[in-house]
């Protein structure tokens, strides 16, 4: 038997489902796990993961350069909003790390977009359900053995320990807020995998008793919010699913108007609800924040302070903000408060363009498509985008690359580049059982 060049054998392994499937799982570990390993292994290691990971996706991606199409590639939205980020780091008060900043928003996009192309719906789903079932049983595991079996802190991980007195608990993911907000997430993939089926039954039940478990013991209030906002998004994307073609548009123009309702309601009585939720004190240190931040956008309204990402806290104006608050937050505790600080009203703009074409798309392909697992895509979504007004999860890191993830599967599907006819790709047929970023093998 004749050995294949060693050109040839490296391509065929970077174009192989496996490792794809691989690729996906440790670049979805890698992402939510980053707070434990940066406490128990240091930034450095992280950052070299990451770095690899990239290296690894590129290669993929040149391996697969015949299956890709340039005007599919990436959202244009997403593309706009990076390249005005890194515009930016020119006007930043300190270009070395804005540019490290902007530096992780493409590589955690370049991770997102890989994923986008060698896995579809379904195998991104199943991928990140099988991390997140290890994620959140090591959270359980730690949560036990320091709260129950040791009863003691365990300060490297931001452990406090009180799994015994019903929470609240960290997990490995370092604050309540995080693992309450991970653990939704994970509750929306659990409850698609039992839907379609793609994992047996008993470890369903597992899985959706554990997150949501989790996310009760975390004793977040913003957890309340999104896992009511995420089960009416689930309930009007059941009534679109069964609605017939022409009673769809009247039902979205309904709905539109009671989503509008609700938040003008919602503004109305936010002291009531604030009140039953116990988050008063909270919502006032945030509301305390984005006064402030408003002070300082009016210096730079259009262009902005230059693009951070996670605030570098010694660098002007998030240096300002926390000197006059004697406080030290590493965030504007909300993403589009953020944005605003960073990159302006157009960045702003820009930002909601990217989650709002995203989420019509998600939604318009869930509405029509029979499968359940398509409506896994605006679900993520919808969470994400409602966790984004309490926390700035959705601008770095796995947030990001989430939002990036569900921004390139939905325009995979809806999108204006379906009206531009192209030739087809040219190139080696692929060996037997590899798929390219809707194939179903693997």
């Amino acid at each position: 038997m004749t050995a294949l060049p060693f050109g040839s054998s490296t391509g065929e392994l970077l174009r192989s489902a496996g490792l794809a499937r691989a690729f996906t799982l440790t670049t979805i570990a890698a992402t939510f796990g980053s707070f434990a390993i940066e406490r128990l292994a240091g930034r450095v290691t992280y950052v070299t993961m990451i770095a690899g990971l990239c290296l690894l996706a590129g290669g993929i991606l040149i391996a697969r350069r015949r299956e890709l199409s340039p005007l599919r590639f990436a959202p244009i939205s997403v593309l706009v909003f990076i390249a005005w980020a890194g515009a930016s780091v020119v006007w930043s008060t300190d270009s070395r790390k804005s540019l490290a900043g902007w530096v992780g928003l493409l590589a955690f996009a370049l991770l997102a977009l890989t994923i986008a192309h060698v896995r579809d719906t379904l195998q991104t789903a199943r991928a990140f359900g099988d991390v997140m079932r290890w994620l959140l049983s090591i959270s359980l595991g730690v949560e036990i053995l320091f709260g129950i079996l040791l009863d003691m802190p365990f300060s490297l991980l931001g452990v406090q320990g009180a799994i015994a007195d019903l929470g609240p608990v960290q997990g490995i993911f370092g604050t309540r807020n995080t693992l309450g907000f991970i653990a939704v997430l994970a509750l929306i993939t659990f409850v698609v995998e039992w839907r379609t089926s793609s994992v047996p039954t008993g470890l369903s039940i597992f899985s959706v008793v554990l997150a949501g478990g989790l996310a009760v013991l975390s004793d977040s209030p913003t957890v309340v919010v999104i896992a009511t906002i995420v089960a009416l998004a689930t309930l009007a994307l059941m009534l679109m699913r069964h609605a017939t073609p022409t009673q769809r548009p009247l039902l979205q123009t309904t709905l539109g108007a009671v989503v509008v309702l609700g938040l003008i309601v919602a503004y109305l009585a936010r002291n009531p609800i604030i009140a039953f939720l116990g988050a008063g004190s909270d919502f006032s240190t945030r509301a305390d924040l984005w006064n402030t931040i408003l002070d300082y956008v009016r210096y730079y309204p259009v262009q902005g302070w230059g693009w951070y990402g996670a605030w570098s806290t010694s660098e002007f104006p998030f240096l300002g903000i926390n000197f006059a608050l004697t406080e030290r937050h590493a965030s504007a505790l909300n993403a589009y408060f953020d944005v605003l600080l960073q990159v302006g009203w157009l960045g702003l703009l820009l930002f909601l363009i990217v989650c709002g074409i995203a989420l019509v798309r998600g939604w318009s392909e869930a509405s029509t498509r029979r499968s359940v697992v398509y409506t896994w895509t605006p679900l993520i979504l919808v969470a994400l985008l409602v966790d984004s007004m309490f926390e700035s999860f959705t601008l770095h890191g796995y947030g990001w690359m989430m939002l990036v993830l569900c921004a390139a599967r939905a325009g995979h599907s809806r999108s204006w580049r379906d009206r531009v006819r192209e030739p087809a790709p040219v190139g080696p047929e692929l060996p037997s059982g590899i798929q390219g970023g809707d194939g179903k093998a693997g």
